[in-house]
């Protein structure tokens, strides 16, 4: 579990707890709805202090396979939904917040490049495998790089 790759779960579980917490599992029951479709693509905006983060947390933490959240959502809307089973914990997820990335590097010119190099150093380690295999030719033809290894 990273920074960045694969979070886990710890910040959607402390906001589950609190007393003002509302159900917005709907989103996910949605947003399965449209995986596979041209209405995949979602931009989740809304005001500030109007929840953002706690959204892209929940997001990461259904989605990601860096933790088991099956605990996490079995009391809410999205557990009742026939998608629920076939999505939760099956993608990796990358998780950037812009906040904390700030606070890190300062110099919000640099935050670009900090991002590059933080999230693809993580990703080399969740993947390693995956990169011996490409060093050694076994991947595909058809598997691309968009960044150098």
């Amino acid at each position: 579990m990273g920074i960045f790759v694969n979070r886990g779960n710890t910040s959607f579980r402390s906001a589950g707890k609190s007393q003002i917490y509302v159900d917005k599992s709907g989103l996910l029951q949605y947003t399965n709805a449209v995986i596979d479709t041209e209405q995949r693509y979602i931009c989740s905006s809304r005001p500030r202090r109007f929840g953002k983060t706690m959204t892209a947390g929940m997001l990461a933490a259904y989605y990601g396979k860096g933790c088991d959240s099956r605990t996490l959502f079995e009391d809410l809307k999205i557990a009742e939904d026939s998608s629920f089973e076939k999505f939760l914990n099956r993608y990796d997820v990358i998780h950037l917040d812009i906040a904390y990335l700030l606070v890190q590097v300062k110099d919000p010119l640099e935050t670009v490049v900090y991002i590059q190099k933080s999230v693809i150093e993580e990703l080399r380690e969740a993947y390693v495998e995956l990169l011996r295999g490409l060093f050694k030719g076994e991947q595909s033809k058809d598997f691309r790089r968009s960044t150098p290894v």
